[in-house]
């Protein structure tokens, strides 16, 4: 080219300089996709995303797109043309705006018969010129392309137009919801996209029902038809190409374009106005049914996949709409039978079928739009569904049976985790089912399962069985069963089941535990249950069932466990001796034998609490007096995590209350006296774990574990914890001053919470306090927040307050309201506010404090503002003394606005910086 320079839109650059940046695009595109090693790779795609939006892009992007370049360079070219248009349209002249429009139609003729890719780029940065030029500067926009591209002429065929023309149609509504436009203009835009709806339909309704028409154009046009329902296209104005849409069904080729192009349409938010096209609608869908019984006898997943979501995208969106079409409540309770036969499907999930899932939700929201209306109309409604629901029930406790157990065995890990979910799921569903069927369900379930454990005949599986009972647990576990008149008949056969599997067991064990509740209202039938639970915790592969459910009885029976406190004690010390159990089970087992004690009388628990852990206490003392190694750490965690769990849940005195509100007269217990078995187990190996921690205080996992034992006995036993109090403020300090570490700091919070408001314990908590604070500053911020609530803390003259305030600690104007005369604030105030020698993003909390002094201490603050900034050069030699004025007087007159105050804080602190006036500070 002759001339030097371009101008107009693509800018004034010289045509030197573009040619030199298109050389190294070419490099930088080689490195990309050709060179091996990962950093130029990621170095190459970094300069060119710098360079997509450079100003030389204008003009780099032409020539990328030159016929004789490879795709990947013509590619990058197309996306350099959309990132321009969509990112930097004002830097386009609108007087250029249609020689871009021409200059991008002639591309993507060009490109029509080229690569995919390049082609489907070059569209979408059409659509994002039309976006931004809609509706004055291009009205009429999609009739216009649909025009151009019918146009015959040049040397693209036909088809190869036509498919064209649908990518951009296709990829229009698509770049219009990813756009960056202003959501004034998106209103504007989506309102003329709607309107060229007009110029779009005739065209798909054409292609899709002419015979000649390949499949490849039939499929584009069901993808163009999913893009613009998103834009909430009438559901009637699409009504054609919905019904051509099921015909597409019938061809292999077109069907998973069909089922996505029918499940768009029909599940637009807007298309429930549209009555008397959905009661159109569901005979189509119900003509499905015989193509999903084939592909369901064939083993088709994909074709009775892709109806079961057409059906279920009909019922559940427009569930309400449909029902109060009283005259035509026969077709609907077909869909819904058909439906029913989807969650039904043969085969077990997620092995051999995947669409029942599909069909959860539905039925939630099917009895959610029946229960909403009002009396009368629900009662007419549950005549007809009460009975679906109740078959709903039996189909979805014959999809929770396991497979046999040679299959099971043969699952992967991810699929019996996939299943383990769907039964979830179904347990969900049968939870919020019995709101609608209530106790008649429990019934229905209790019948089936006492004729299956009666049943002489040797047909019934394990599986039947196990499903059953998986539904009381479903229901037991989050619905109040106490009044139901077959919970102790169900309690009565679960000794009658012949356990012989891992998975049943396992369900009898959990819906003991669901039961617990009931249970402790009914404890004669403890006797009944219990030892089927304590047997179960001798088994590894029952742990976790087992364990929990132990753990719930003990919870919610323990003042009726007494006369079993023995044997259930011994069982777990014998399980706990034997490590038949995982870490985490073991500590559950800890807290129910914590529930356990806690409702026997102080000698029993430390009788049982001697027997319990003495073992562990020999092992500890054995493993304190070897030489650290990974090994005797793992077992010193175990028995410290052992120990803090058990006493995590040990708790006297909720005795009295729990068996005086709660309890009958028969289960209250005398009140406890001396101190807290707790406490005097403590106090008992308060040496040895101090022994412990001298040889693992630079182990932060062990000084967790150690720390744990202490906060979760302060936590349950509170002020019972007072006789403690000294001698773990001592150690703590002793620790913290030798190795600060954070989980010391959460015990010292948890102690000065508590019992720094007392009197007799304030000074040993005073001492600890300060001592934490003057051995590291930089993690005090955790802590900081006791302060709000214990200011006293903060007059001790020992306490570094200067430097507690350099840790940010916005809380500090808290403890100014309450004491107004601790004259060693001001230096701190004024020294690290004003004097810029603090992080500015620390402004905010300065200004909230000065704003406090304001409010509550202003005539002390006018003297202390005075002295502050008297001395020269202070807070920084960059301000004047009338500038310090000016900031003395403008904080003083704010006692309102707290905002201001913030930003007179920030404009001086760029003043002392230097900063005022810059770019730094307009971003600050």
């Amino acid at each position: 080219q002759s001339r030097r320079s371009e101008k107009g839109v693509w800018g004034s650059v010289s045509l030197s300089k573009t040619v030199f940046l298109t050389l190294c695009l070419f490099q930088a595109l080689h490195q990309l996709y050709y060179d091996p090693n990962i950093e130029n790779k990621n170095l190459a795609q970094k300069w060119l995303m710098q360079a997509q939006v450079s100003p030389q892009a204008w003009q780099f992007c032409w020539v990328l797109l030159r016929p004789e370049k490879v795709p990947e360079i013509q590619y990058f070219g197309a996306s350099a043309l959309h990132t321009k248009i969509s990112r930097y349209w004002g830097d386009i002249p609108a007087e250029q705006y249609d020689t871009l429009k021409t200059q991008l139609f002639s591309q993507i003729a060009r490109f029509a018969s080229g690569s995919k890719i390049v082609l489907t780029r070059l569209c979408v940065a059409l659509a994002s010129l039309a976006l931004n030029m809609m509706p004055e500067a291009w009205p009429g926009a999609v009739s216009e392309m649909v025009r151009m591209f019918q146009e015959e002429g040049g040397e693209v065929d036909g088809r190869a137009r036509c498919l064209a023309l649908l990518e951009l149609l296709t990829v229009l509504p698509e770049e219009f919801q990813t756009s960056r436009l202003p959501q004034y203009r998106k209103g504007q835009v989506r309102g003329a996209l709607g309107r060229e709806w007009t110029a779009v339909y005739p065209l798909l309704q054409q292609l899709l029902r002419q015979p000649d028409s390949p499949p490849l154009v039939k499929a584009r046009v069901l993808k163009c038809l999913s893009s613009w329902v998103l834009l909430d296209v009438p559901l009637n104005e699409s009504e054609g190409l919905v019904e051509a849409s099921f015909t597409a069904l019938a061809d292999p080729e077109l069907f998973d374009t069909a089922v996505e192009a029918i499940v768009n349409t029909i599940s637009q938010p807007d298309s429930q106005r549209y009555v008397n096209t959905l009661l159109k609608l569901v005979p189509q869908v119900l003509q499905l049914q015989e193509q999903l019984r084939d592909a369901v006898q064939n083993g088709d997943m994909e074709t009775s996949h892709g109806i079961c979501r057409i059906a279920v995208s009909l019922g559940e969106n427009h569930s309400r709409a449909l029902l109060e079409q009283v005259e035509h409540w026969q077709s609907f309770l077909a869909l819904v039978n058909m439906i029913m036969f989807c969650t039904g499907i043969p085969g077990h999930y997620p092995v051999n079928e995947t669409t029942s899932s599909l069909t959860l939700t539905f039925w939630y929201t099917l009895q959610d739009d029946i229960m909403s209306f009002e009396a009368e109309k629900q009662a007419v409604y549950l005549q007809v569904y009460r009975p679906v629901y109740f078959q709903l029930v039996d189909v979805l406790l014959h999809k929770a049976q396991f497979p046999s157990d040679e299959e099971y065995a043969s699952w992967s890990s991810d699929e019996k985790e996939q299943f383990r979910i769907y039964r979830v799921d179904i347990s969900d569903t049968l939870m919020y089912v019995y709101e609608m069927l209530g106790a008649e369900l429990l019934s229905n379930l209790y019948d089936k399962l006492g004729r299956l454990l009666t049943n002489t005949e040797p047909t019934t599986t394990w599986q039947h069985t196990e499903a059953l009972l998986y539904g009381f647990q479903s229901i037991a576990e989050t619905i109040d069963v106490n009044y139901s008149d077959v919970i102790p008949g169900l309690i009565g056969l679960i000794p009658r089941i012949n356990i012989n599997n891992v998975q049943l067991a396992d369900t009898v064990m959990f819906t003991i535990g669901a039961l617990a509740e009931w249970l402790a209202d009914h404890p004669v039938m403890l006797s009944s249950v219990l030892p089927l639970v304590l047997q179960a915790l001798g088994n590894p592969d029952l742990s976790v069932s087992s364990v929990s459910t132990l753990k719930k009885i003990c919870r919610e029976c323990k003042y009726d466990l007494p006369p079993y406190a023995n044997n259930i004690v011994a069982v777990s010390q014998e399980v706990l001796i034997k490590q038949i159990h995982k870490t985490s089970q073991c500590m559950w087992l800890m807290q129910a034998l914590g529930f356990l004690l806690s409702a026997l009388p102080v000698e029993e628990i430390l009788r049982n609490l001697h027997s319990l852990i003495t073992p562990y206490i020999q092992q500890l003392e054995k493993l304190a007096g070897e030489t650290p190694n990974p090994s005797n750490k793992l077992a010193i965690i175990h028995i410290l995590g052992l120990l803090s769990n058990l006493f995590t849940t040990l708790d006297i005195t909720k005795q009295e209350e729990e068996s005086g509100e709660n309890a009958p007269p028969i289960k209250s217990v005398p009140p406890q006296t001396g101190p807290n078995p707790v406490v005097v187990v403590l106090q008992q190996v308060f040496a040895l774990i101090q022994t412990v921690l001298s040889k693992w205080l630079n182990d932060s996992q062990v000084v967790e574990a150690v720390c744990a034992i202490f906060e979760k006995s302060v936590k349950t036993l509170l002020h019972d914890f007072a006789p403690m109090v000294s001698q773990l403020s001592e150690m703590l300090g002793q620790m913290y001053s030798t190795i600060p570490q954070a989980s010391a700091l959460d015990l010292t919070r948890q102690m000065v919470h508590i019992f720094a408001s007392e009197t007799n314990h304030f000074p040993p908590i005073k001492a600890l306090f300060e001592l934490v604070t003057s051995v590291t500053l930089t993690i005090f911020q955790q802590g900081s927040h006791v302060l709000c609530s214990l200011p006293d803390l903060f007059l001790s003259e020992s306490l570094d307050v200067k430097a507690v305030f350099h840790c940010g600690n916005h809380r500090l104007f808290n403890v100014v309201k309450q004491k107004k005369k601790h004259k060693s604030l001001t230096a701190v105030l004024f020294v690290q506010a004003i004097g810029g020698q603090s992080s500015r993003s620390l402004m905010d909390q300065f200004a909230e404090v000065l704003f406090c002094l304001n409010k509550h201490c202003f005539a002390l603050l006018t003297v202390w503002l005075k002295e502050a900034l008297r001395s020269p050069g202070f807070p920084s030699s960059r301000v004047s003394d009338e500038q310090k004025d000016t900031f003395s007087q403008q904080v003083l007159r704010e006692r309102v606005n707290k905002r201001r105050v913030k930003d007179i804080v920030k404009e001086f602190t760029l003043v002392c910086r230097g900063l005022h006036g810059t770019e730094y500070a307009a971003d600050y």
